[in-house]
């Protein structure tokens, strides 16, 4: 113990003096933000011609590091959310394309190790906030546990029983506490849940809303009362409260707090609009921004602030961005969604330069935000460019707080202590994996990006090999250092890093991340 004091600043060592189980460890408070749906080019930290002010997110950079090159495992929910707290690929589990409904089952299973199950070994005390997103076991009212939906669209929840226990969910994975919703709120059921019940019964039935930025909506099950517009500040409130109630206890304290902005519906407070210059959606993100602002408060207002480590990031890249309008805008082939003619009419870019969007294959869809800040270990003010996953969360927190892995999980994760500890050219993690809505897979290796298939993967026109309309090579390849905007494939030109790459994917699929960089 003595010798890892003494590698820590004087306030440092004070900080774990004035706690008795963290003067034994040494181990910080961990907070664990994650937005949903923001791009890359959002928060004005990362892009100065942002519409969006984000005071917040800019001086949680500002006081710690800011990542360039930071990477979720999928470009849509549910994948990533799973990978970030197992440390696993997703595609490894039965979703290996999609997301879950508001009524899948638990797509963590019973014994899987989770940064909730790993913290709880090393004492800490453990809560979730926010959208779930990763399944709980719902029954109907026979009393049959409700399985996968299938192809149909997500279900309205008129037929399940919410009088029971919600079983499978946050606290059957390690966490004490859970206050949230079970999924997005384009999906039911419109409703909170603590820990195992539904807060209040859902009575009513749920509409599209009017006056909202609300697509791919569905009717479903409505708790009374319950308010899209309201569900942030709510977040924001029981964040708040469990800081406080945690500040002054011996054991230090673990809060993931998953958000629902802004993710659609575009449902910003009546009381924040006109905050930005980009419209409903610009206002919700800024919304977003006061929240974790909430958070950070809270943090320095109960004297944590500076051995609490805080980590934000988004699940995906962002849906506003010019490369979906220009799918929309190509002569009435696809059905518009509106999102063109919104980008267009405010100009902001919510993956700033970025190919694709949320779902793609390309670098919009997964090249997001990634702030980690932790005044007593961190220096301030730092921004670096080596590439990270949201997969290697789990092995960095795991080396923090010296809990060991456990079966699968980790099996896919790097720890990128070595950058937080100022050795910015250490690249911890030897490739990047990425996957898209449908499935489509993608690998980096320094400035090389091969893409196993043709079109995005997801949203973004062309979508697949057959929607081109011709026979052209079997996939992409992308040198990202020349070629950032992924605008020349060169797959016919290169055999040998086609190979190499298909080779080293094919390598990790068949055993794991860990195992094919050995």
């Amino acid at each position: 113990m003595v010798k890892k004091l003494i590698h820590l600043p004087f306030f440092a060592i004070l900080l774990i003096i004035s706690s008795p189980v963290q003067a034994e460890s040494g181990l910080p408070n961990i907070v664990l933000i994650l937005a949903d749906d923001m791009g890359w080019g959002d928060p004005q930290c990362y892009q100065s011609d942002s519409k969006i002010p984000t005071p917040n997110l800019d001086r949680l950079a500002a006081g710690g590091m800011r990542f360039t090159d930071a990477h979720t495992p999928s470009s849509v929910c549910t994948p990533t959310r799973y990978t970030l707290l197992t440390g696993r690929y997703c595609w490894r589990t039965s979703l290996e394309k999609g997301v879950l409904d508001g009524f899948g089952p638990p797509l963590i299973k019973k014994g899987e190790d989770t940064l909730a199950s790993l913290l709880k070994g090393a004492g800490y005390n453990t809560a979730c906030v926010g959208k779930w997103h990763l399944g709980m076991q719902w029954h109907d009212k026979d009393g049959a546990p409700l399985g996968e939906r299938g192809p149909q669209r997500f279900r309205p929840g008129d037929n399940v029983d919410f009088e029971r226990d919600i079983t499978g969910g946050p606290v059957d994975v390690g966490f004490d506490r859970y206050f949230g919703i079970s999924a997005s709120l384009d999906m039911s059921p419109y409703l909170y849940i603590r820990d195992r019940r539904a807060e209040t019964l859902p009575t009513e039935w749920h509409e599209e809303i009017k006056g909202t930025l609300f697509m791919n909506g569905v009717s479903g099950v409505k708790s009374p009362g319950f308010d899209v517009h309201e569900v942030l500040p709510r977040f924001g409130d029981e964040a708040v409260s469990i800081i406080q109630e945690n500040a002054g206890k011996e054991n230090p304290f673990f809060l993931y707090m998953p958000l629902n902005s802004p993710h659609l519906p575009v449902s910003p407070s009546a009381s924040v609009k006109g905050k930005s210059k980009a419209g409903d959606y610009g206002d919700f993100v800024w919304e977003t921004d006061q929240v974790v602002g909430r958070v950070l408060d809270a943090l320095d207002q109960t004297k944590v602030k500076d051995n609490t480590l805080v980590l934000f990031t988004s699940d995906n890249g962002g849906l506003w961005h010019w490369w979906d309008f220009r799918a929309d805008d190509d002569g009435g082939k696809a059905p518009s969604t509106g999102r063109g003619e919104y980008v267009k009419q405010f100009g902001h870019q919510s993956n700033a330069d970025w190919r694709g969007t949320k779902a793609d294959i390309y670098e919009g869809g997964h090249r997001v935000p990634f702030i980690v800040n932790w005044p007593s270990q961190i220096k301030a003010g730092q921004v670096v460019d080596t590439p990270v996953e949201l997969t290697d969360v789990y092995a960095t927190i795991s080396e923090i707080t010296g809990q060991k892995k456990k079966g699968n999980s980790g099996m896919d994760s790097f720890s990128f202590m070595p950058v937080l500890k100022g050795k910015e050219d250490t690249s911890t993690r030897p490739f990047l994996v990425h996957h898209s809505l449908s499935g489509m897979f993608a690998i980096r290796k320094k400035g090389w990006k091969l893409i196993e298939g043709r079109g995005s993967g997801g949203f973004t026109r062309p979508r697949k090999k057959e929607e081109i309309g011709k026979d052209l090579s079997g996939g992409q390849l992308y040198d990202l250092l020349r070629d950032p905007k992924e605008q020349k494939n060169l797959w016919d030109e290169q055999a040998e890093q086609v190979s190499n790459l298909s080779s080293l994917l094919s390598k990790i699929k068949n055993t794991s991340a860990t195992s094919a960089a050995q």
